[in-house]
């Protein structure tokens, strides 16, 4: 059962009432308590109904949250716990509370890269030995696609703190095009992950258009604490990628409306999986469909398009038509001057 946090702290300051033994407690008093620490931390003035906080205590009292708490009234008018012991800070996590957390705990398993993580390894492994001890079956059902040898990912936790403390860094980068590494300052604004692949967006001078450049093709990093950093307070990532498929970002070039035909076999993939959030369905037969996306031409586009195969077919722009073709073509030249293996 979902606690806001309003009940949340109605909660803890009723215990936190309860355990002080010094004091009898009536039901105006935990009230008045309540209303105290809604306007201390919330800046709620309205206080807090008798009805709420009774219900507050029938919560406690039940085993909703798993609180099982021994509140009896004595006298007829004061509240306390039986067992002068007890707390709920001190309660077991309820069976539904560990199953949450154990599908948090494989998801957690896969954020590699970053030293928040690293340090947190003890803590997870922790909360694991948690949920198992508790019962629960401890095998992983939440998978995520990971590699194990991809390289750069040693870079994701030197880019991330260059980001938040906004330091300039010094990029050791080599491109797959380029046959010795360039040296260069790098004022980055974003990391990304694409198909379990990671890169950084950012810009190298104040000049120059933002880049995006692939972690894998980092050779080496320094924090440059004595060059001013370029700050770009306007940056909105989803802004910034929302005309695009990937993360190549073609500054100055505007979307453009892809009209595409999907054979009958794949038309259920594309449907249920939408190349783009401006994909329309503009046409259906016994044949396939027919779909349309407003996005900025770039190669990860061409890459979705290609892993279709003989599946689908460019209607437009003319452009994009004649450099698949071209690629389809070559491909096919490819097989054919390669013949067949021997058997």
């Amino acid at each position: 059962m979902p606690v806001n946090r309003n009940a949340l702290i109605r909660l803890r300051t009723i215990d936190k009432c309860l355990q002080n033994r010094g004091r009898r407690w009536t039901l105006e008093d935990l009230i008045e308590a309540c209303s105290e620490a809604l306007y201390e931390y919330e800046g709620i003035d309205k206080g807090v109904s008798r009805r709420t906080v009774q219900m507050d205590i029938q919560l406690m009292r039940s085993d909703k949250l798993g609180y099982n708490a021994p509140i009896i009234i004595k006298e007829k008018k004061y509240y306390v716990y039986d067992d002068p012991e007890y707390t709920i800070e001190k309660n077991p996590l309820s069976k539904a509370d560990l199953e949450k957390l154990s599908e948090a705990i494989d998801i957690l398993k896969h954020f590699k890269g970053f030293n928040h993580f690293q340090h947190m390894s003890g803590i997870i492994q922790g909360l694991e030995d948690r949920v198992n001890s508790a019962g629960l079956d401890g095998r992983s059902i939440v998978h995520l696609e990971t590699n194990e040898n991809l390289r750069g990912i040693e870079f994701i936790d030197p880019i991330y703190q260059a980001i938040r403390n906004k330091q300039v860094t010094q990029l050791t980068y080599q491109s797959f095009k380029a046959r010795t590494p360039n040296v260069f300052n790098f004022h980055a604004y974003l990391l990304k992950e694409y198909r379990n692949r990671w890169f950084v967006l950012g810009r190298k001078s104040s000049k120059e258009p933002m880049v995006t450049l692939a972690l894998d093709r980092i050779k080496a990093i320094q924090v440059m604490p004595t060059v001013k950093y370029i700050d770009n307070v306007k940056f909105d990532a989803n802004e910034y990628y929302k005309d695009v498929i990937g993360v190549t970002v073609n500054e100055g070039n505007r979307p453009q409306t892809v009209h595409l035909a999907i054979d009958r076999s794949n038309a259920p993939y594309v449907i249920t999986k939408p190349f783009h959030h401006t994909q329309k369905i503009v046409a259906k037969s016994s044949e396939g469909i027919e779909v349309t996306i407003d996005v900025i031409l770039n190669y990860e586009l061409e890459r979705e398009i290609l892993g279709f195969g003989e599946c689908i077919t460019v209607i437009k722009p003319k452009k994009l038509r004649e450099r698949i073709e071209g690629k389809l073509k070559k491909a096919v030249a490819n097989y054919l001057s390669a013949g067949s293996d021997p058997e």
